[in-house]
């Protein structure tokens, strides 16, 4: 068997003979307010000596997912400097929409490549007391790097799809070092932490605390914005399709299509998951014949629209508030689905297409729950919108369902934040809420 410090060696010298492709995508990969530089690892070096807690977050759904997370850590350690990082643009902008400078004392920057000189760097230059990945982002000498420079590493919201698992078996001696440079492990659930522990990870590192996303930050103000939203709209039935792909959009308008055979006056709220995609998906509305409004151009949808495309940034869960029923995305096509509690939090009924591997335990709680309601297709789902647009009560006990399933698995974010201080140094202490 391949030794782990040989296979990380291979890797590293398989990432150098494809470091232009790989830099021709971190070149279209920009944003504005981020310097290219930030991809080799070259920051400003943090040498003040304020400590430093250093999120990572990879793109738009993690730092949603961390969001919960990132706001307690401001609040318990706020004398840390709070650093976090992204792979891509889309999620540097989300971070820089929840987290204001004028609110969070925060630093976002993004990733360096997971070349050993880049990564060296970042560490070196950053000086965290603590690195906190969120999910599944294992670069190997990234970890490397923070084992070499003593920093301890906690996986946050730790989740591994049997898909991905068989992956990263095909290189388990690059996983295998990876994972033993991290600290400690907190697993959305037991087959996750299982499939960890069968990579490589110590027994002792790994916890099963579940899944932070169930601690939503939902207040009165958000639901508030829903209702009147939804009467602006007025007195019809509005589905949203949050997170779409392509492939999906399609089949989103053909059940949209069928569920205004009987009920002409519905309104679907159509928001693609990825924003590049936001003018091919208004193209498509058009061809279809809908009568379409954009939200990026401010445009209130009249009784004669038929769909309103949510092409701005951050907006899903107003657009949930808002709703009498809710699809989640990517799963009517092989992605493997997306958050179905952020609808379930708020009282909205979830449908769901057949693939949800990303999502199957929570998929599962909401199933045993009877809070689910999952279909094949496009017929299927026109058919089940129908039914729930014309009855009220079913959508009530579904939202219900949802709702109460949210609130009784809430509490995996304070044992990830005990985790989280118990690993901080000894002679850095957080300051209590």
């Amino acid at each position: 068997m391949i030794a782990p410090g040989v296979a990380r060696g291979l890797y590293s010298a398989l990432l150098y003979l494809l470091s232009p492709l790989v830099w021709w995508r971190v070149w279209r990969e920009h944003a504005l307010t981020n310097k290219r530089a930030e991809r080799l690892g070259l920051i400003a070096d943090t040498a003040d000596g304020t400590p430093t807690i250093w999120l990572h977050a990879a793109s738009v759904g993690e730092v949603l997912a961390a969001r919960p997370l990132i706001e307690a850590l401001a609040l318990r350690h706020a004398d840390h400097r709070l650093v976090v990082t992204t792979m891509t643009a889309t999620g540097a902008e989300r971070v820089r929409a929840l987290f204001p400078a004028e609110r969070y004392a925060l630093t976002h920057y993004f990733l360096p490549l997971d070349f050993p000189g880049a990564a060296r760097r970042f560490v070196k230059r950053l000086r965290p007391r603590l690195a906190i990945i969120v999910e599944t982002e294992l670069w190997p000498n990234l970890l490397a790097a923070c084992e070499r420079q003593h920093v301890p590493v906690v996986v946050a919201n730790a989740r591994l799809s049997d898909k991905a698992f068989q992956g990263y078996r095909k290189v388990a001696p690059l996983l295998r070092g990876a994972l033993g440079a991290v600290s400690w492990l907190a697993a959305k659930s037991p087959a996750d932490l299982e499939r960890f522990t069968a990579l490589g990870l110590a027994g002792e590192r790994g916890d099963v605390v579940g899944s932070i996303k169930f601690d939503l930050p939902i207040n009165a103000e958000l639901r508030d914005e829903g209702e009147r939203l939804h009467t602006q709209w007025g007195a019809r039935f509005v589905w949203v399709a949050g997170s779409t792909h392509e492939g999906e959009d399609e089949q989103v308008l053909a059940a949209h299509a069928r569920l205004r055979r009987t009920h002409p006056q519905a309104l679907l709220v159509l928001v693609p998951r990825h924003p590049q995609r936001f003018s091919a998906v208004a193209e498509l509305c058009e061809a279809r014949g809908e009568c379409l409004a954009r939200r990026s151009q401010g445009e209130t949808p009249s009784a004669e629209t038929s769909v309103l495309l949510g092409d701005t940034m951050g907006e899903l869960m107003r657009f949930y508030a808002a709703a009498d029923a809710a699809f989640v995305g990517g799963s009517l096509v092989p992605i493997g689905g997306h958050n179905l509690l952020e609808p379930a939090a708020l009282g909205v009924p979830v449908l769901t297409g057949p693939h949800l591997e990303n999502f199957q335990d929570i998929a599962e709680t909401l199933r045993e729950a009877q809070a689910l309601c999952e279909i094949g297709d496009a017929e299927a789902l026109g058919d089940a919108l129908a039914t729930l647009a014309d009855d009220p009560d079913q959508r009530r006990r579904l939202g219900a369902a949802g709702e109460a399933v949210v609130a009784a698995n809430r509490g995996a974010l304070e044992k990830t934040l005990e985790g989280i201080a118990a690993r901080l140094p000894a002679d850095v202490h957080a300051q209590g809420v």
